[in-house]
């Protein structure tokens, strides 16, 4: 074939398949139409209210997840099969299974079992598929196709031009989906079952929080109705990276996904104040759910007396030992604390009953049940015996009455944890040391004679959580994803243990990148308190995103952070690394930022937390708008981002300034400063002028 043949057979197949592209879009324009007329006239064909309301819940979610973004491609693969059970059909891969007006496939779902085979065929097993087509957009618009013919052992891999294009297209504004590049090491754990936890230790730039992100979706395509019902929680390290996130999952059809951040699951009482650092962390201890299930134990009684209740013209009588009994038979079910009291009044309600049918020979009405269990004698017993319990109530009894802190933490907290706990010194006299007091003074609470007197700390607020899992049975999901876990505190991973007991997990994290004075150093520690010890650790080293380049630099760090995890890896041999020393940090800022916005995409400035504000104020007055991590739909370019937000977010170029106050922020400041340097996933600019942190030099 000649060249200007070949070129004209190019043509007519990318004509092709912009014809087929338009027909998709059509088709699913009009499923999107039949969801909305159905959900405009669901009332009138259900048969009652109930119904009605629930179709129109159904069709409504249905409406949204068949929106079409025209800048997205609807699919941006194919496969055309020469064996295996697909012989002769050609599938184009996308973000959703569009069809068309007979029901044929237009578009395969990117998570339906045929599509396995775009991600995980090679040269070496085809798995059935003779050619693997990649398509290249702009704005939604094809432009370009690639083939590889697996049958003739042909295989781009990495050196794919659109795959290496997609991977490393700038981006300016919310995280995207990397449906068009996932790697087979990726989807393997992406399509994992359901059943299993998973642990991902992701270096920077290996897509750890993709494969996150696209695990859920992928479950909830495969198990729709029973996570439907049991829920997939997503949760974060803060919500300017839940903002960050939060358009992939639609961008994939998937609407119904709560996001939180571990603050928030936490949030029964108002924080108002801040711990020492020292009391936080103490705080944060696992040694502490021990301390409050001890004391929630010590609230039960044995009984004293016997229960004796007028009734009209009868008097019934339960004496001491089946009381005993009663107790002793709720205590070994193990059941929440709230959940227990009431069955014991149930039983004794019971018991009641029973001695009513045998004299009166009927059963009594569901009022007489209902007035037994209020009783005074039967409620005067209950509280005597298995009092009532808020949460609030029980971390407030433990931080203000040392003599039920000291019976509670016996054996597991010292005297002198007790006393810094409790913002007091040893011997119980006023004015601790320094820095114990201020834990409940100057920086704590001041504590309140009563819990709603008291103003609460994030800690706090995790014991109160705690408390409440001893005392009733929180919600939970059917799938938690956590991102950036190695920070969370063991309490913290008790609280998502909590909202996960019969469910699974995906753990996304990096030891390296762990900034909390509680941070994680052993991910079987973290996945013990999450309850799920045996999942398996999986590790991720080959980045795609950060450039090598880049990567080299800030593993010099990794000897001094005191944590096993391998170095990470980069394909990318295109970046740029800038180190300069300066005068003017502000000034320098400026011009980097302008050198950094004559290329495309997005610009993080990161700096440390009290440097923020006035890199901004000079920024705004060179002409430069500026965005904060919060706003992640803002059409400015450059973000302005204290460092210790800056976890799990990515900019185009990123402009460092001044490493060594980065570091000597905060005591893991080395750690921090590893985070900052590895979210440029284009050319990174270092701007000091004092001497570079030891390991840099």
């Amino acid at each position: 074939m000649t060249l200007h043949a070949q070129d004209q057979s190019l043509d007519t197949e990318l004509a092709a398949e912009r014809a087929h592209l338009d027909s998709s879009r059509a088709a699913l324009r009009r499923m999107r139409e039949r969801a909305e007329s159905l959900f405009a006239t669901g009332d009138k064909v259900a048969g009652d209210a109930y119904t009605a309301e629930q179709l129109g819940r159904h069709m409504a979610r249905r409406v949204k997840e068949l929106a079409d973004d025209p800048t997205t491609p609807l699919f941006f693969g194919r496969l055309d099969f020469d064996g295996a059970d697909h012989a002769g059909r050609r599938y184009h891969i996308g973000r959703r299974h569009v069809t068309d007006e007979r029901g044929e496939p237009m578009v395969l779902d990117w998570r339906a079992p045929v599509s396995r085979s775009f991600y995980r065929a090679s040269a070496r097993d085809p798995q059935g598929v003779a050619v693997r087509r990649r398509f290249g957009f702009s704005t939604g618009v094809l432009t370009s196709f690639e083939d590889e013919h697996l049958n003739r052992g042909e295989e781009l891999g990495t050196a794919s031009r659109i795959l290496t294009a997609e991977i490393e297209r700038p981006r300016v504004g919310p995280m995207r989906d990397i449906v068009a590049t996932i790697q087979p090491e990726q989807d393997e754990l992406v399509r994992a079952d359901l059943a299993d936890s998973i642990c991902v230790q992701g270096a920077p730039g290996t897509g750890k929080t993709a494969v996150g992100l696209h695990r859920a979706a992928y479950l909830l395509y495969l198990h729709r109705e029973r996570l439907r019902r049991a829920g997939v929680l997503i949760v974060g390290p803060n919500r300017a990276f839940l903002s960050y996130i939060a358009a992939v999952l639609p961008a994939l059809g998937e609407v119904e996904v709560a996001q939180s951040t571990v603050e928030d699951l936490v949030d029964r009482v108002p924080v108002r104040a801040v711990d020492d650092p020292a009391v936080a962390t103490l705080k944060h201890d696992a040694r502490l759910a021990e301390v409050l299930r001890r004391a929630t134990e010590a609230l039960i009684a044995e009984p004293t007396e016997p229960i004796m209740v007028s009734d009209g013209s009868f008097r019934w009588r339960i004496g001491v030992e089946p009381l005993h009994r009663l107790i002793e038979e709720t205590r070994r079910e193990g059941l929440p604390y709230g959940v227990g009291r009431e069955r014991v009044r149930a039983r004794v309600v019971s018991l009641l009953q029973r001695q009513a049918e045998a004299r009166r020979a009927e059963s009594p009405s569901d009022a007489w049940l209902r007035r037994m269990g209020k009783c005074r004698p039967v409620t005067e017993f209950l509280d005597a015996v298995w009092p009532a319990l808020t949460p609030e109530g029980l971390v407030h009894t433990l931080l203000a009455d040392p003599v039920t802190l000291a019976a509670a933490a016996e054996g597991v907290l010292t005297p002198e944890e007790q006393a810094l706990l409790q913002g007091r010194t040893v011997d119980g006299e006023a004015g601790a040391p320094a820095g114990t007091r201020s834990a409940r003074g100057t920086l704590g609470t001041g504590l309140g004679r009563t819990p709603k007197a008291t103003r609460w700390t994030a800690a706090d607020a995790v014991l109160i959580d705690e408390a409440s899992g001893l005392i009733e049975r929180p919600a939970g999901f059917g799938h938690v994803v956590v991102d950036e876990a190695q920070d969370l505190s063991p309490m913290q991973c008790r609280a998502i243990a909590r909202r996960s007991e019969h469910g699974s997990i995906t753990l996304l994290g990096d030891l390296a990148q762990g900034t909390a004075p509680w941070a994680a150093t052993d991910w079987r520690e973290s996945l013990a308190h999450l309850g799920k010890p045996d999942a398996v650790v999986v590790p991720l080293t080959v980045g795609f995103r950060v450039p090598a380049a880049v990567v080299a630099f800030a593993n010099q760090l990794l000897p001094a952070l005191a944590v096993d995890v391998p170095p990470a890896e980069s394909l990318r041999h295109d970046g740029n690394l800038d180190v300069l020393t300066v005068t003017d940090l502000t000034a320098a800022t400026v011009a980097e930022v302008r050198a950094a916005l004559a290329h495309d995409g997005s610009v993080g400035v990161i700096a440390a937390d009290d440097a923020v504000d006035a890199l901004r104020a000079a920024l705004d007055a060179a002409g430069v708008p500026t965005a904060t991590a919060d706003d992640v739909e803002t059409a400015a370019r450059v973000t302005v981002v204290p460092a210790t937000l800056v976890k799990g977010l990515e900019y185009d170029h990123v402009v460092v300034v001044e490493p060594a106050a980065i570091v000597a922020a905060e005591p893991r400041g080395l750690h921090r400063l590893y985070v900052v340097l590895t979210r440029a996933v284009s050319r990174l600019a270092v701007l000091h002028s004092a001497p570079l942190p030891a390991p840099l030099a």
